[in-house]
């Protein structure tokens, strides 16, 4: 348990992402949790639900534009979990510079006050969506990778260790079709759909937390670690949630329509992992792959070197697909 005992910072601590990494990391007794975002609501409702940890929880309101605040604090930090992004691609679409504002300027921000801070180690999340980026979102997130990368190049004598973590569509996350699907088969019996033929890579909030705990063990300085993720077909997944939420609610499946309202602006109908050539020059574990560092020529020392035989995982069975949703409680 590498973090008893330690003092943590997680950024965009909120989220989905955030409030389950929080509920992981209290069970190794850190000494401190600080959350840092600017909802307030959402931290006094997080307040409210780990109201029996509050001599180790702090929260912090603050914005990763703002400097001076992340300094401030990081101050006495072992460990820093950046978490926090516009996420959401017609928003960041439609505002393009307040995209580069909080996820590129915010990222190099953490950076420079981890730096500054002596903290031990940074760990940054990306998205699937960096990779051959169609939009805004993803180019703004794979800038804010290279950040992370780089300063491992540019920290001097510096000991931080900075590295990232390569996510999919997390399942049940805020701004993820799931419970807008919900939503809208019980008030509405109408599912809006862009595509059902758009395929996307998946990882439950469980998944996402342990591949955040695991990677920030292994990482070494630069590194890109990306989760193998099943690919969900939209079709499956509106199948298995018209099904099981109309069973729930007492609604004939038959009446509940899909309605496909075509691709937005930016958005893809399939993602990748990875370029061809990161696959090249990573590493492959048994839950996920590493991509070293551009900028360091060691390899990490943690991992067994070995090129991926497959770039694309095979699309989850629709029953699996069904259990993940029922053990996650996202239906």
């Amino acid at each position: 348990m590498i973090y008893q005992n330690k003092k943590i910072l997680i950024i965009g601590g909120t989220g989905t992402i955030g409030y389950h990494l929080t509920k992981r990391l209290l069970e190794d007794n850190p000494k401190v949790i600080r959350i840092f975002s600017r909802d307030e609501h959402k931290q006094f409702q997080m307040n409210i639900d780990f109201r029996d940890y509050q001599d180790r929880l702090r929260f912090l309101i603050g914005d990763v534009r703002d400097y001076q605040r992340l300094l401030r604090a990081m101050e006495d930090i072992d460990y820093v979990f950046h978490l926090a992004a516009m996420k959401h691609v017609p928003a960041c679409e439609y505002n393009p510079f307040e995209a580069v504002q909080t996820n590129v300027i915010g990222t190099q921000n953490v950076i420079q006050a981890a730096i500054q801070a002596g903290v031990k180690k940074v760990l940054f999340t990306s998205t699937d969506k960096a990779i051959s980026p169609t939009n805004t979102y993803g180019a703004t997130k794979l800038t804010a990778e290279r950040l992370i990368s780089a300063a491992e190049y540019q920290k001097g004598p510096k000991t931080t260790i900075f590295s990232s973590v390569r996510f999919g569509n997390v399942m049940g996350s805020r701004g993820s079709v799931i419970p807008l699907f919900k939503k809208q088969i019980i008030e509405d019996k109408v599912i809006t759909v862009t595509d059902l033929n758009m395929v996307r890579y998946m990882m439950t909030p469980s998944q996402a937390t342990s591949l955040v705990l695991e990677a920030n063990i292994l990482a070494e300085g630069g590194e890109v670690f990306v989760l193998k993720m099943p690919v969900v077909k939209l079709s499956d997944l509106v199948k298995v949630m018209i099904e099981e939420i109309s069973l729930k609610n007492n609604i004939d499946p038959r009446e509940v329509k899909v309605k496909e309202t075509g691709l937005r602006p930016g958005e893809k109908m399939y993602e990748e992992l990875m370029t061809d050539d990161e696959a090249r020059i990573s590493a492959e574990l048994p839950d996920m792959y590493v991509i070293p560092s551009l900028f360091k020529e060691q390899k990490n020392s943690n991992v067994q070197v070995r090129k991926p035989d497959v770039l694309k995982e095979k699309s989850i069975q629709i029953e699996v697909l069904r259990d993940w949703l029922l053990t996650e409680n996202l239906l």
